[in-house]
């Protein structure tokens, strides 16, 4: 057991002084997992996957989501990611940077969706959070897990005007697009 403990020791050193002599960055198991994942990653045309802080910095990362179809279509909507190191035990940490009218996303961009919360499994991974982002925007918004009732009941009631409603709010962020 000490011979092993030595062995190790001793590739150790060797990595260091093949780096230079800078000790190497022991990744987490949750760096590890979403290295893993986001290498799997298959998404939609029209999702695009980006690292505000570099490559190195897998942890964090924003998710834009352009939807096809549906009352969003047209919209381009940001998402930003905070991934824990103890993922996949915990469910990362979504945030919409858009802002949009959607029963299922309050106006600080806290996004409702049951596999960030109660139905987060380990099995889960990004690929699902980001079709189920893109599930909100494509298909019928969930009315059943609402965060904003009173948007739910718009949608239900008046859905003509649920449309220009959310397409007013998307001014200020077509206007940033425009701007180049």
């Amino acid at each position: 057991m000490i011979r092993l403990f030595k062995v190790k020791e001793k590739q150790r050193e060797l990595a260091e002084n093949a780096n230079g002599g800078a000790p190497t960055k022991k990744q987490s198991p949750g760096e590890l997992r979403l290295h893993k994942d986001i290498s799997e990653l298959n998404l939609p045309k029209s999702c695009a996957i980006t690292f505000p802080n570099g490559k190195d910095n897998l942890m964090n990362f924003e998710v834009s989501i352009r939807p096809d179809e549906g009352y969003y279509f047209g919209g381009t909507f940001l998402f930003s990611f905070q991934v824990s190191p103890v993922y996949p035990h915990e469910a990362p940490k979504v945030k919409c940077k858009t802002k949009v009218y959607h029963p299922n996303i309050d106006l600080e961009g806290n996004v409702c969706l049951n596999i960030l919360r109660e139905d987060w499994k380990p099995v889960l991974n990004i690929n699902t959070i980001i079709y189920g982002l893109y599930h909100l925007f494509t298909v019928m918004p969930s009315i059943f897990i609402a965060i904003i009732l009173w948007i739910c009941c718009h949608l239900i009631s008046e859905s003509l005007n649920f449309v220009c409603r959310n397409r007013i709010m998307r001014i200020p962020s077509i206007m940033k697009l425009l701007q180049c």
